[in-house]
């Protein structure tokens, strides 16, 4: 005589959303501990390689800028002096940062035609041009302006030519995102009355991307700024450089290091604030 079929238990969704988040909690408990492990090893790996000791170290953290400050304030008679002293310095650095964004941006462009499906001069051509605008992005700009300090000299052209070819790689990169969403139409629309590919580009595409292009390149000129300074430190020029040389020299000139902090500091601020600004009015003329 066959047995009737044992009866299923009730469905209980409680239980089994209780029994859900525990498990989700288990997981991400799982996840959290692997995480401050690896963190843990990496810092005790870190440390023992740190030639100076940074927890030795810590206690000394604030001596450089106690020092700076101080100086600073002992020959606050000297700062307007030293401002204007190093003001073409950062003239320099401006400079940097600009050539090196308008070329840059301008190979950039480029790259994003060329690179992009729909819109490229050779198809067949799209994967060399994102290949090489990914080494152009992976190249640091500081090891590249290692190299050209070496075959060029010292100078402020190795830093441009370090920091465009970066911008190159960066800005195609987003240039060609921003190709990716024009509008075809009129480009198919000057392709039927026989217009060249330069033609198609220049008239049915970049006057539809051509307020992002400008946005994106403000943006990137921030970043140059901050990298043509970085870059003086290896020599190459800008105001980084003199930064270097009274760091190296240490006491006796703090108060010379502390008024290229504030001309850095005013710089970058005041770029930042006039690109936003700019950067909103490109926003709302095209909404």
């Amino acid at each position: 005589m066959a047995h009737p079929p044992a009866s299923l238990p009730p469905p209980n969704p409680a239980a089994d959303y209780l029994a859900l988040t525990h498990r989700r909690r288990l997981y991400s408990g799982i996840l959290l501990s692997c995480f401050v492990l690896l963190l843990v090893s990496a810092f005790n790996v870190a440390e023992s390689r740190n030639a100076g000791g940074f927890l030795a170290g810590l206690p000394r953290v604030l001596d450089f800028p106690a020092g700076l400050l101080a100086e600073t304030w002992e020959r606050l008679d000297r700062m307007p002096g030293n401002l204007l002293n190093y003001f073409p310095s950062l003239v320099e650095t401006l400079n940097i940062a600009a050539v090196s964004t308008l070329t840059g941006g301008l190979c950039g462009i480029v790259l994003a035609l060329l690179s992009t499906r729909g819109l490229a001069r050779w198809p067949r051509l799209v994967p060399l041009w994102r290949r090489l605008m990914d080494v152009l992005r992976a190249l640091p700009e500081i090891v590249v302006a290692l190299v050209l300090i070496f075959l060029l000299g010292g100078g402020p052209v190795p830093a441009m030519i370090a920091i465009a070819l970066h911008s190159a790689g960066a800005l195609g990169k987003l240039f060609s995102e921003v190709a990716e969403n024009a509008d075809l139409k009129p480009v198919e629309g000057l392709a039927s009355v026989g217009a060249g590919w330069l033609q198609r580009m220049w008239l049915g595409v970049l006057p539809q991307i051509a307020p992002n292009l400008l946005s994106y390149a403000l943006l990137r000129f921030e970043i140059n700024i901050r990298a043509s300074a970085i870059l003086g430190f290896v020599g190459a020029g800008g105001i980084g450089y003199d930064l270097r040389n009274t760091m190296t020299w240490g006491q006796g000139r703090f108060d010379q290091a502390a008024a290229i902090f504030i001309l850095l500091f005013v710089a970058i601020v005041a770029v930042d604030q006039l690109s936003a600004r700019y950067r909103n009015k490109i926003a709302h003329v095209e909404h």
